[in-house]
């Protein structure tokens, strides 16, 4: 009995102290390291193939966008995850993109050709560091299937017998100008061959692309205009070319 009793308060001595030690142990566990992550804005251009998309990263769905759509951007884990594109259960486009730690993209689905179906991925870094006072940042993305190539982002001509004041340098179908800066203000900026003689390829106006009007472009916003659509006397206005405008701030 004697042994028993001593036995007994011992356990109970020992208890708490075992007690501590687990709940201490439990709340020195670190917790799991959040995962390194990039942000990528997907835009669906591709005119040859104008239904509905759906966008996967890495097998995951991430969004559905009709022609013309653009996504806000998604927080996708950094390393080279595969974005893929599909038109319902078929594959349209798929390919690897690299996304680094805190950097901003955007992949924009475009058609290469006019044959219907034809869709590629254009990948693009983001530089979203904001621009000085009273200043804006402003692209070009040359996605015009049958357009002019190479073209400039530009302001008009003042007079019918001028030259374009040109904004960016010659962007190539299937390609990106770097982020230029432009004095925050109401323009009607236009597309324009690169070479003599300089005519409009189209016209961004307001940026929703119907070519007229102006578009405010404010101090402090980033700004991609996109050329998109097939050039053609059949093609369906719809998928005509045109310029319009993404926001990206």
């Amino acid at each position: 009995m004697k042994t028993t009793f001593f036995l007994r308060r011992a356990i109970q001595a020992l208890l708490p102290a075992t007690l501590l030690l687990a709940a201490c142990s439990k709340e020195d566990m670190p917790a799991a390291p959040a995962p390194d992550r990039g942000k990528v804005l997907i835009s669906h251009s591709a005119a040859a193939a104008n239904t509905q998309i759906t966008a996967f990263i890495t097998d995951q769905q991430v969004g559905q966008l009709n022609y013309g759509q653009t996504s806000s951007y998604l927080d996708v884990n950094a390393g080279t995850p595969t974005l893929r594109i599909n038109n319902g259960a078929q594959i349209v486009a798929s390919q690897a993109i690299t996304v680094a730690k805190d950097q901003n993209y955007s992949v924009f689905a475009y058609s290469p050709t006019a044959t219907i179906g034809s869709a590629a991925l254009l990948t693009v870094s983001d530089d979203l560091t904001a621009p000085a006072a009273g200043t804006a940042k402003v692209r070009l993305v040359h996605l015009g299937v049958g357009a002019p190539t190479p073209v400039r982002l530009a302001i008009p001509a003042a007079t019918p017998t001028g030259s374009p004041t040109d904004l960016t340098t010659d962007v190539a179908f299937g390609a990106a100008s770097p982020f230029i800066v432009v004095n925050a203000a109401a323009l009607n900026l236009s597309v324009v061959t690169a070479v003599a003689p300089r005519t409009q390829v189209v016209s961004v106006g307001d940026g929703t692309g119907t070519g007229t009007g102006t578009k405010n472009y404010e101090a402090g916003k980033i700004y991609t205009v996109v050329v998109r659509g097939i050039a053609g006397g059949a093609v369906p206005a719809a998928q005509q070319p045109q310029a319009v405008i993404i926001q990206h701030n």
